[in-house]
Parts: structure tokens; C-alpha cells; sequence
């Protein structure tokens, strides 16, 4: 993991010495163990966590189905937004892949901070657009891209997962069947 000063400031904005140090003393570490569930679809999220190693997978089951929305990794923030920011109901379970250390703001101190610290409303809201911009970006590319060019977009930014998850899960996320990615995947390699 990079140093929890630099992905802050990297991703929302310079803030003093001071103020990451408080900031900082509202995250709490914690550990999943492979499989254990960071919350589950039907709950209410209960707390916003950056990854410090491992990796999350974020999915739901639909007609008995599931579907991978996102794999997350290290540097990253993780949430499941309708039930931490609107108090809904989870649609999405997220699941330890891996063992997973995280840094972790419960509920409780999310609102503590709130209060204390009002920078974090625009940390916030740098958060929340950037997850926007992503999920934009997905649609877009859903919507713009073929099959093959999704592969190649994912495989160029994620070329680690393809050897740590299981492959059914990244086409979801690609919203490809596993059976077109197979086919991608294996064009791939005889042309290399």
C-alpha cells in the first residue's frame, strides 16, 4: 500500500500535516479473512474502508445469478454507497477475495468527522464524483466499446487480476458471458 498521506492528497487534494494526522486517527485497522464478508446486499453498510492489501469483490445475485460489478484492490476506497451515505439497503454483498487489511471509518466516526473536520465534505465529494466518473466511464465504454476493446481497456489497467481472480469474474465486470471472454482470451494468445 502507498502511504495513506499520499493517496489522500493524490486523490482528494493537499491537506497539512496536521490535518492528515487528524484525519488519519478516524480510520481504524482492520482484517477479513478470504471470504469473510466486508457487508452483504439486504444490510446497511456501516463503513467506508481504504484497502491497504488484498482484494474485494463487489457483486449481487440477480435470478440466482451473480454479477460481478467491480473488483477493488489496494489504494482504493471501498463502500457500498446506497447503504453508507443514504441508509438504504445494500444491493451489493462485498466479499473478501483475498485476506484483506483495511483501514476502516465506521459510520460513527464518519459523522464525528463531519463535525470535526470540515474539509472532509470535500474529500467527500471528491470521493463520490470520482465513482461517478467510473461508473460513467463503464457505461460509456459498454456502450462505445466491442467486447475485445473492454478486454483490452481492463487488461491494460488490471493485468494483475487476470492471474489472482477467477476469470467468469472479470467478464462480468466487462459484461461479457464467460464463454466470449474465453474466446477473446484465447484469440489473445495466439496472436501473441
Amino acid at each position: 500500500m502507498q502511504d495513506f498521506n499520499l493517496i489522500i492528497q493524490d486523490n482528494f487534494g493537499q491537506l497539512s500535516e496536521a490535518e492528515l494526522e487528524l484525519l488519519r486517527s478516524f480510520f481504524k485497522e482492520e482484517k477479513l479473512p478470504k471470504n469473510a464478508y466486508f457487508t452483504q446486499s439486504d444490510k446497511v453498510c456501516d463503513k467506508l474502508s481504504l484497502i491497504k492489501s488484498g482484494i474485494l469483490r463487489v457483486y449481487a445475485v440477480v435470478d440466482g445469478k451473480e454479477i460481478t460489478q467491480w473488483i477493488s484492490t489496494e489504494n482504493y476506497l471501498i463502500t457500498e454507497i446506497a447503504g453508507f451515505f443514504f441508509n438504504q439497503p445494500n444491493r451489493w454483498s462485498i466479499q473478501a477475495f483475498t485476506d484483506v487489511e483495511l483501514l476502516t471509518l465506521s459510520k460513527k466516526n464518519y459523522l464525528k468527522l463531519c463535525q470535526e473536520f470540515p474539509k472532509w465534505l470535500d474529500i467527500e465529494k471528491r470521493f463520490i464524483v470520482k465513482c461517478f466518473a467510473m461508473i460513467e466511464n463503464r457505461v460509456f465504454s459498454h456502450l462505445s466499446m466491442t467486447a475485445e476493446e473492454r478486454y483490452d481497456a481492463y487488461f491494460e489497467h488490471n493485468k494483475e487480476l487476470f492471474n489472482q481472480v477467477p476469470l467468469q469474474y472479470i467478464a462480468s465486470v466487462l459484461g461479457m458471458s464467460a464463454e466470449t471472454f474465453s474466446r477473446i482470451r484465447k484469440r489473445k494468445s495466439e496472436s501473441s
